[in-house]
């Protein structure tokens, strides 16, 4: 393979880690514009989004189990808001901070209860492991495509929703709090589904893909949905171009040390609005 297919390899392969990073960034944007919670187990509706599409996928035809999975997934976002959520009236940023992580590892250990430590995934939604397309000579899967294909949709239907739907706009904000846990812990299941052929599933997964997308929604601007996409993005194509470069014990440094420099140079991110404000009522 000459340098210019391996870079494309490369750059396909960021593109497609940080099109799911950009999905969990997009999941803390939301919350965090509705409520002011960082919610720190967003990475855990990827993987329970997973992990309940191959449960279901035993016994119904996998689109079902597909869809059935981000249903349940977002009933438990919704349901988790309520419980823990929604009566807190005053409160502090470090004490929303401690219950996400507590929510975080319990979810994490009744997945290790309920599916144990094996790794699982999904079937490849066309094709299979060995099939792959080539594009300028560099090898891309099917599922790549599916994977980026139903995050652009995904993205792009959320963006229409929030700016030309009352619901969107928050017109009721308790209402709209409960639907932004709904609709980000939907859109990391629908995640998890998508690449659990190319990742694999465990009951651990969620905890990096936060830290990663957490990353991505700080660089992009905390906030705004749109730039948590190209926040991900950018993360995912760090991430994989620093691989040519750095053993894999620093996978992560080039893209958190492009993170510290951004935070220096602005805090509030590559396209976070200083005048930007949380639309919340607690």
């Amino acid at each position: 393979m000459t340098g210019e297919n391996l870079a494309l390899q490369y750059l396909l392969s960021g593109v497609t880690k940080g099109s799911v990073y950009a999905v969990v960034a997009v999941g803390f944007s939301l919350i965090y514009s509705a409520t002011g919670v960082l919610n720190l187990a967003q990475g855990e509706f990827v993987m329970l989004g997973g992990m309940v599409a191959v449960t279901l996928a035993w016994y119904v035809p996998l689109p079902v189990a597909v869809t059935g999975a981000v249903v349940v997934v977002a009933l438990i976002g919704c349901l988790l808001e309520i419980l823990f959520f929604r009566k807190l009236r005053r409160h502090s940023v470090l004490h929303l901070i401690i219950i996400t992580i507590g929510l975080s590892i319990v979810i994490q250990e009744a997945a290790l209860h309920l599916w144990d430590e094996k790794v699982r995934s999904l079937p490849y939604f066309t094709g299979n492991e060995v099939s792959s397309l080539h594009f300028l000579g560099a090898a891309i899967s099917p599922q790549v495509l599916w994977v980026l294909g139903t995050v652009g949709v995904t993205v792009l239907a959320l963006q229409g929703f929030l700016q030309y739907t009352l619901q969107g706009r928050g017109i009721n904000l308790r209402n709209m709090r409960t639907l932004s846990f709904g609709l980000s812990a939907a859109l990391g299941a629908l995640a998890g589904c998508v690449i659990s052929p190319i990742t694999m599933t465990h009951y651990e997964m969620g905890t990096p893909l936060a830290i990663k997308g957490f990353a991505a929604a700080i660089l992009g601007g905390l906030g705004n949905p749109m730039a948590a996409v190209l926040g991900g993005l950018l993360v995912g194509v760090l991430e994989a171009a620093s691989v040519s470069r750095l053993p894999a014990a620093y996978n992560d440094v080039a893209a958190f040390a492009i993170l510290l420099l951004v935070l220096f140079v602005r805090p509030r991110g590559l396209f976070g609005s200083p005048s930007a404000e949380a639309v919340r009522e607690w």
